[in-house]
């Protein structure tokens, strides 16, 4: 064998693309094969005038005739068959801490996962407290929602490291339907929230959902509690029925919008404490510009005291919160700064009689212990249902992106089917305790991460330090101010907004994505969440169709010394083989793009319905120059009926990024491959999938399973110049010998 033959000609890493190693490969070994077959290969080629090409001829698996009802019966008896062993990896597989559990590893683990749940615990508390405001509720329920989270994923989560619990995305959602849900029921909600416990004549409504006084926290807390249990319910059903596929229309840079959008909603809604504002929350479409409307309408009422209090917090917490960022790989753990701020403001706030003296707004009364479970209020369940999808899909979205982001990280495996059953009851659980919806959260994640987690035995650490709050130290809150909070949720929001930061990158790897991003944030901010991230959906789901509408496309030529082709208009140096159009569709071949497809190959070779018409026109007038009118269009071609046009014999299609063909992305195969053999130009198929294969051979394309089908464009480009050279020996039309004879 020749040292040409084993040569590797790969390109330079400046020239390579994404799928070079598809052609280069395959076809080294081929010609290694073929040669080594033969002493001297030239010799071959003069003994054997039409040499056999690798069309695609593979002979399919016979399918079993299976009759449907035998099929649907096996299934169910197999479903429905019962052994101990089945039912214990059932059980197994549902609750997860009983497999990983007794394999603990207490010398090895047991260190970290302390240190994470203590400092995620504290780190929660303030948190907690914050997002209850966000979520239109009292500050003790963020506690329990946090609490029953944490426990209830230690139970049935298979990530090690994510922490579940209360999430500024979904409290604001959840805010924005209690504020309109209080609204329906008379509830005024620009009204100060009375504390638990307490019952104000100002607020005190009866409640007709219900057959007892519920004040209007109360009433808050019951629309919580439901919206939360139909998202678990929800999240239970997509486990149940497998359906987590819905997550996959949430891309990451439509997910990135829309945090982002909804954190400048999170910050608007969060100004009114910083300034020690009485406003009633905005609904709907447009609710950012409406609350900034009416706070620089009310701003001669700002609170000075919040206000001083308020610059004090963030002049603390901005700059320690970038240390910790800057710092944290030589920190152990991050400072936890919102615990230190709670509690000196809330001294200052109770020692200086703040509320007394300044008015300003405080926390209250918050009770230890666990109040009385009870159910969500299923009269709520046709007003908030709807509200519970968006938020369903959301939490279930961040979960699983989330665990899988950390389980490849650290080597080990998650379960979607089973984190979706996992998030789905640590909403419908807790929505009985007096609960709102949780998820995971991209920065305690990150800080449990960090911190040396090595298991979800953290989060029962976690669960403690809340625990230890909620029982003793939760009524030293009361003093607390309401602007201390607020500035707690808006520095946690620095993570979103510093997503302006990516765009330049974003744009240059990819303009799409990009445009996708800012269309999700602008529609999430300037008109509401929920619509926002239908119209992210939406719009996302159009670029993919814009993609495959308008996909580029290109002619092919030849990489110098090697079986590669290229695009001719991406790289230089590129062999184009006379006589023969190489021509590469870059998406799905199907009835949005079939019109495309066709007008992008004529533009690339010749337009053959033209051609014809022209030919017709000048035989009739001899004439070499016409007037082509054509679908009403008017083409002038010029005919040189020996020369130039019709040296054209061959267009080869690689059909390598055509995933799939539809019904008229064949009908526009055959079409075309009519239109050319009408003036004499032979048309090829090469690197067609399985899937391709598959379609053109029940849509009868060709009259024989392998005729014009070709492995590698290279093999395709050779028998065409090889009929071309032999056409007295080959059969015409790109038929050759049979696939069962063999050279002799």
């Amino acid at each position: 064998m020749s040292s040409e033959s084993t040569e590797q000609h790969d390109l330079s890493p400046t020239d390579s693309v994404g799928g070079n190693d598809r052609y280069s490969l395959p076809s080294r070994i081929h010609l290694e094969l073929e040669k080594e077959s033969s002493t001297d290969f030239k010799q071959f080629e003069a003994n054997n005038q039409c040499r056999h090409y690798a069309r695609i001829h593979v002979e399919p698996q016979e399918k079993s005739n299976t009759n449907f009802k035998q099929f649907v019966i096996k299934k169910l008896q197999k479903s429905c068959q019962c052994s101990p062993t089945k039912a214990k990896n059932t059980i197994f597989g549902f609750i997860p801490v009983l497999q990983w559990l007794p394999k603990y590893d207490l010398k090895k683990n047991i260190l970290g996962d302390v240190m994470s749940g203590l400092i995620v615990g504290i780190l929660l508390v303030p948190q907690s407290i914050a997002y209850s405001l966000l979520a239109g509720q009292e500050p003790i329920y963020g506690l329990y929602t946090s609490f029953f989270a944490s426990i209830i994923y230690f139970l049935l989560g298979t990530s090690r490291h994510i922490s579940v619990g209360i999430f500024g995305i979904l409290c604001l959602m959840i805010g924005e339907v209690v504020d309109r849900e209080l609204n329906k029921a008379g509830y005024d909600t620009a009204h100060i929230a009375p504390s638990l416990g307490t019952v104000s004549s100002e607020s005190t409504l009866l409640n007709q959902t219900s057959d007892r006084i519920c004040d209007r926290s109360c009433y808050a807390i019951a629309v919580g509690s439901t919206v939360t249990f139909m998202a678990g319910v929800y999240q239970v059903a997509m486990g149940f029925f497998q359906v987590g596929f819905i997550s996959v229309y949430l891309s990451d840079a439509l997910l990135s919008g829309f945090v982002t959008g909804a954190s400048f909603t999170i910050l608007t809604s969060q100004a009114k404490y910083l300034l020690g504002l009485s406003l009633p929350r905005s609904n709907g479409v447009g609710s950012l510009i409406t609350t900034w409307i009416h706070i620089f309408r009310n701003i001669h009422k700002t609170n000075i005291c919040d206000l001083i209090t308020s610059l004090l917090c963030l002049l603390v917490l901005l700059p320690t919160k970038e240390l910790n960022e800057h710092f944290k790989s030589k920190l152990k753990a991050p400072i936890p700064t919102e615990l230190f701020v709670i509690v000196a403001a809330t001294l200052a706030s109770h020692f200086g009689k703040l509320n007394e003296k300044y008015n300003t707004s405080i926390s209250g009364h918050i009770p230890t212990g666990f109040i009385p479970p009870r159910a969500p209020d299923w009269n709520l369940i046709p007003s908030v249902a709807i509200d519970a999808i968006a938020m369903s899909i959301i939490g279930f979205a961040i979960t699983v992106s989330l665990s899988e982001m950390f389980a490849k990280k650290h080597g080990y495996t998650v379960r979607a089917n089973q984190e979706m059953y996992a998030i789905g009851f640590c909403n419908i659980v807790p929505s009985f305790f007096h609960c709102f919806t949780t998820s995971a959260a991209l920065a305690k994640t990150l800080v449990k991460e960090s911190t040396g987690c090595q298991t979800q035995l953290s989060g029962v650490v976690t669960a403690l330090v809340l625990l230890l709050v909620l029982l003793v130290i939760a009524p030293l809150f009361y003093s607390l101010q309401k602007s201390v909070l607020g500035v707690i949720t808006i520095v946690n929001l620095r993570g979103a907004l510093r997503k302006f930061k990516d765009l330049p990158k974003m744009w240059r790897v990819n303009r799409m994505d990009t445009v996708i991003w800012f269309v999700t944030m602008l529609s999430s901010a300037l008109i509401s969440t929920e619509i926002g991230l239908l119209i992210g959906v939406c719009f996302s789901m159009f670029c993919v169709i814009l993609r495959t509408q308008k996909p580029k496309s290109s002619l092919l030529g030849l990489v110098e010394e090697s079986e590669i082709f290229e695009s001719m208009s991406a790289y230089k140096n590129l062999q184009a083989k006379p006589h023969i159009k190489i021509f590469r569709f870059l998406a799905p071949l199907y009835y949005i793009n079939k019109e495309y497809f066709k007008s992008a190959l004529y533009k690339k070779t010749l337009n053959p319905v033209l051609v014809k018409a022209a030919q017709k026109k000048a035989a009739k007038r001899k004439i070499q120059k016409e007037t082509v009118t054509f679908s009403g269009i008017q083409d002038e071609v010029s005919v040189q009926f020996s020369h130039d046009l019709l040296e054209l014999h061959t267009i080869v299609i690689d059909c390598s990024a055509i995933q799939f063909l539809d019904t008229a992305g064949i009908q526009t195969l055959k079409e075309i491959r009519r239109d050319y053999e009408a003036i004499g130009i032979q048309v090829l198929l090469a690197q067609c999938n399985p899937s391709v294969r598959d379609s053109l051979a029940r849509a009868e394309y060709c009259q024989r399973e392998d005729e014009n089908l070709f492995y590698s464009v290279y093999e395709a480009v050779a028998f065409a110049e090889e009929t071309q050279n032999q056409k007295g020996i080959c059969i015409p039309n790109g038929q050759s010998l049979s696939s069962d004879q063999s050279i002799k």
